[in-house]
C-alpha cells in the first residue's frame, strides 16, 4: 500500500516516481502484446493478475504531447512496479487496450482515501 504522500511529493512525474520507488514499486512494466510485461523478470502478466493502486495525470503547460500518466502496480505474486504511458491522443494503445481490461483500479487522494474505479 503506498503511504500517504504530500502534494509536493506528487507535482511533477519525476518526483512521483522517486516517491514510488522509495515505497518499494521498483519493477519496470510495459504494455506488450501478451499482456504487461515486467522489464525486469520479463514475466507477462493479464490484466486479472494486476491491481493499480493508484494513478496520477501530469500535464504539460504548454503541449499537449506532454501529457502522461503514471500507474503503481501491485501484482496477484506481489511484485511491485509502475507504468508510464503518454496521455490523451499520444496514448500507447496496447496500454489503453490493457487498462481497459483491469477489473481492479483504486485511486487515492491525498489523504489516503481510496475511490475504486
Amino acid at each position: 500500500m503506498i503511504k500517504n504522500a504530500t502534494t509536493e511529493d506528487m507535482k511533477t512525474l519525476t518526483l512521483c516516481l522517486n516517491k514510488l520507488l522509495s515505497d518499494g514499486y521498483t519493477e519496470d512494466f510495459r504494455a506488450a502484446e501478451k499482456g504487461l510485461l515486467s522489464m525486469q523478470s520479463e514475466k507477462t502478466y493479464t490484466p486479472h493478475q494486476i491491481h493499480v493502486v493508484n494513478f496520477y495525470r501530469f500535464e504539460g503547460a504548454s503541449d499537449p504531447a506532454d501529457n502522461s500518466i503514471l500507474y503503481a502496480i501491485e501484482t496477484s505474486d506481489g511484485v511491485k512496479g509502475t507504468l508510464v504511458d503518454a496521455y490523451g491522443p499520444y496514448a500507447d494503445l496496447k496500454v489503453n487496450k490493457f487498462m481497459k481490461e483491469v477489473e481492479d483500479i483504486s485511486k487515492k487522494d491525498v489523504s489516503g482515501e481510496t475511490d475504486r474505479q
